[in-house]
């Protein structure tokens, strides 16, 4: 089996892309799945397209150092688009496929992208419907142009007769187009990739080839991905973590990736992978616990008796790494294994995994103890968009429940005086784009980055570990003047199966209360089984037995809390809180003030 050259490892990643297109050209560098069937692309046909796709923008007119934006799912042209763009010294923007039009040409403007790339007809239509506010905007590139029949055609292109336009280009003119396509040097801009804008409106931050591939390699030296390695590919591209994980990871280590059908259809698909290295942020750890949930509660009788006496023998293994766990303790798990624990790794199609990763936001405790129990112990790391997406991961599950782990090497971490981390290294990103103010405040005058986390070290087996407490301005002082971790409440609350979202109130209030959004699929199964009746969303919140079953999921997470964090009040959301309302945001995580503010009225009825 062919290994990385080293050398390969001080390149931008585009020219190690044509490293392997050369030494494993007939080898299998993409899978994508469509209607069912597996799709393969070698590494000489990703490198080719790529770079022919790349020549097709710059005769569209797209110039190196202007920005190429995509608006799709995840799929192999996104890949190809972005390494074209790399090839000719341009620069990618991802923008969320659930935005809104709205969203899109804020996005679009901040960028002045002159090219985008839409997945299909919905996402097309976006782009139209705003294009009057959009002067750099010259093209558009649909990937899938089915509808496109009776659409005025300027300006509109099909994905694939760029690409062939490329090949043409190449073909006539081969001494010009090798000299096109040298690559960028590692310290040009790579990516722009846009916060998500939970405290305000995204900005679009600068991420270097040096700062991407320093994370890439770093976040490889705990996975140890080669090219036996498959990865999977089914969160948005637009976010820097999934773009370690699907683009920069497999062309530093040579790996497959394998883009799932759709985020809808990732367990079917994670069955049929069983990949050993997954990715998932806490949402997605929170389904997968959910509907095993479900699952067992549906199957019920001598299924449901089994798991309940396993996870009732097994509490204490969460705790133990499985290093020093005894030859009783082996026995013990495995015999659970046989009977049960087996069948619900396989459920959820990661009964191969041996490297489960966690990032993006904090996760329960609890969640983490569940999977460990299950024989899935999940790594934490940490990381943020400004750091290249990736400073420290647990290297084993020795590591202590909770905390993130340890800096890779060429990433420094501190902590400032309030406890707030500061990372320096190549990781950190060049800059917000024409937003040298927030830069400013960002990267101080020695270059340490200013996270707005706040953490604290704790020891671990191979030393002091990061253990995140929370953001530095979602930290609350009660009434009473006790400070308040609103993540770590909402965490133990959102455990719950029922419970889809928290969100804590205490900042200035005589005590904690939630504004809470139930998990929509499972309460509906309960009720009907409880031979509840109700029609929609709201009908089934304002049943009183749903609101005694939330009432006991909050008990039961109060009764792990301290008196000062226990949740004494809640309101019931009548609605799902939703990207469209601005209530969330594209990756879904809660807009505390927009939630506080529209929400105003009921919170105030918590405290009368």
């Amino acid at each position: 089996m062919t290994q990385t050259h080293p050398d390969i490892l001080q390149l931008p990643l585009p020219q190690q892309l044509r490293y392997w297109a050369q030494v494993r050209p007939d080898d299998i560098a993409l899978r994508q799945k469509e209607f069912g069937i597996w799709h393969t692309v070698t590494w000489r046909q990703y490198e080719e397209q790529s770079r022919w796709f790349g020549l097709g923008l710059l005769a569209l007119g797209l110039q190196p150092g202007q920005c190429l934006a995509v608006l799709s799912e995840n799929c192999r042209e996104w890949a190809f688009a972005e390494l074209g763009a790399a090839f000719i010294g341009a620069v990618t923007a991802g923008v969320y496929p659930t935005s809104p039009a709205p969203e899109v040409a804020y996005l679009l403007g901040l960028s002045e992208a002159p090219v985008i790339v839409v997945e299909d007809q919905e996402q097309l239509d976006k782009v139209l419907e705003i294009r009057a506010q959009l002067p750099a905007l010259k093209a558009v590139i649909v990937i899938d142009p089915r509808g496109l029949r009776h659409y005025e055609r300027d300006h509109l292109h099909d994905f694939h007769d760029v690409m062939a336009l490329g090949q043409r280009q190449e073909q006539l003119n081969p001494t010009q187009a090798a000299q096109q396509l040298q690559g960028p040097s590692l310290d040009d801009t790579a990516l722009m990739v846009f916060t998500s804008g939970s405290t305000g409106r995204p900005k679009a931050a600068m991420m270097s080839w040096r700062g991407l591939g320093c994370a890439a390699q770093g976040l490889n030296t705990v996975l140890q991905c080669g090219p036996q390695s498959s990865l999977v590919s089914y969160l948005p591209l637009c976010h820097v973590a999934e773009q370690m994980f699907s683009i920069h990871i497999p062309i530093v280590s040579g790996a497959v990736v394998n883009f799932a059908e759709s985020l809808r259809t990732i367990q079917e698909d994670l069955r049929e992978l069983s990949p050993r290295i997954f990715f998932g942020v806490p949402r997605i750890w929170e389904k997968f616990h959910s509907g095993i949930q479900s699952k067992l509660r549906e199957a019920g009788g001598l299924r449901l008796w089994l798991y309940q006496s396993a996870m009732a023998s097994l509490h204490t293994f969460a705790g133990k790494p499985r290093t020093q766990w005894s030859l009783t303790n082996r026995v013990v798990w495995g015999l659970w294994y046989l009977l049960i624990l087996r069948s619900l790794l396989n459920f959820i199609g990661l009964r191969r995994c041996e490297i489960a990763v966690s990032s993006g936001a904090p996760i329960a405790p609890e969640m983490l103890k569940f999977f460990r129990i299950l024989g899935l112990p999940i790594r934490e790391a940490y990381g943020l968009t400004e750091a290249s997406g990736a400073t420290t991961m647990q290297r084993t599950d020795a590591s202590p429940v909770g905390t993130v782990g340890v800096p890779y090497p060429g990433v420094v971490v501190k902590l400032a005086e309030d406890g707030e981390i500061l990372i320096s290294g190549d990781v950190v990103f060049k800059g917000y784009y024409k937003n040298e103010a927030a830069t400013l405040e960002a990267i101080d005058a020695e270059g340490w980055l200013h996270t707005g986390d706040v953490a604290r070290w704790e020891d671990g087996p191979e030393g002091p570990e990061l253990r995140i407490i929370d953001r530095k301005k979602d930290i609350m002082i009660t009434a009473g003047g006790k400070n308040i971790t609103p993540s770590e409440i909402e965490n133990a609350m959102k455990f719950s199966p029922y419970i889809k979202e928290a969100v804590v109130v205490a900042d200035r209030r005589r005590f904690v209360s939630a504004l809470i959004q139930i998990d929509f699929d499972n309460v509906s199964k309960w009720a009907t089984d409880q031979g509840l009746i109700f029609t929609n969303y709201r009908s089934l919140v304002e049943n009183q037995a749903v609101r005694e079953l939330v009432q006991t999921e909050v008990d039961r997470a109060n009764a792990n809390m301290p008196q000062v964090q226990q949740v004494r009040k809640f309101h019931l959301f009548l609605k799902e809180l939703d990207h469209d309302d601005g209530e969330v945001t594209a990756t879904m995580k809660v807009k505390r003030k927009s939630v506080y503010d529209k929400y105003a009225q009921e919170i105030e009825v918590l405290y009368a």
